[in-house]
């Protein structure tokens, strides 16, 4: 007679207590999330106010990954089912964001004098822009199955 196997699992969290989505290897995340919040948002705003008219798309949509990055920021620190689907929700139109953009950049130069944070899928950051938002949908989905 086989006997039953048993798996252990983070416990689910009780009534009212949050799930925790910046802890254990979310915290990478959230430290990803808060360079690039930083750095996007920075170097956006700097462009934005000095050269704003040498390439605003550019400097437009690095800005636009700038939220979109501490959006899904807060919603690892924060945690629970809402700042969750947030999350998912935020880390998808990431994904999208790099994508489109990054083969907009490929098939029109000319539109992006100056990159973007999505410019290439990434290449100027090492392509982390276009790996940080599948990590992220991995890491929330997992979120959902521990609570």
């Amino acid at each position: 007679m086989a006997e039953p196997t048993t798996t252990t699992t983070e416990p689910a969290p009780a009534k009212g207590e949050r799930l925790s989505l910046g802890s254990g290897p979310g915290r990478l995340l959230v430290w990803l999330y808060g360079v690039f919040t930083v750095g996007a948002g920075s170097r956006a705003a700097v462009q934005l106010i000095a050269q704003y008219d040498r390439a605003p798309l550019s400097y437009i949509l690095s800005a636009v990954s700038a939220v979109v990055y501490a959006v899904i920021l807060f919603s690892l620190v924060r945690g629970g089912e809402k700042a969750r689907r947030v999350g998912q929700f935020c880390c998808c139109l990431e994904l999208l964001g790099v994508l489109g953009v990054g083969a907009w950049t490929l098939l029109e130069p000319s539109a992006f004098p100056d990159a973007t944070v999505w410019s290439g899928f990434g290449y100027g950051y090492l392509f982390i822009p276009v790996l940080l938002p599948v990590t992220g949908l991995l890491w929330l989905r997992r979120g959902r199955r521990a609570g």
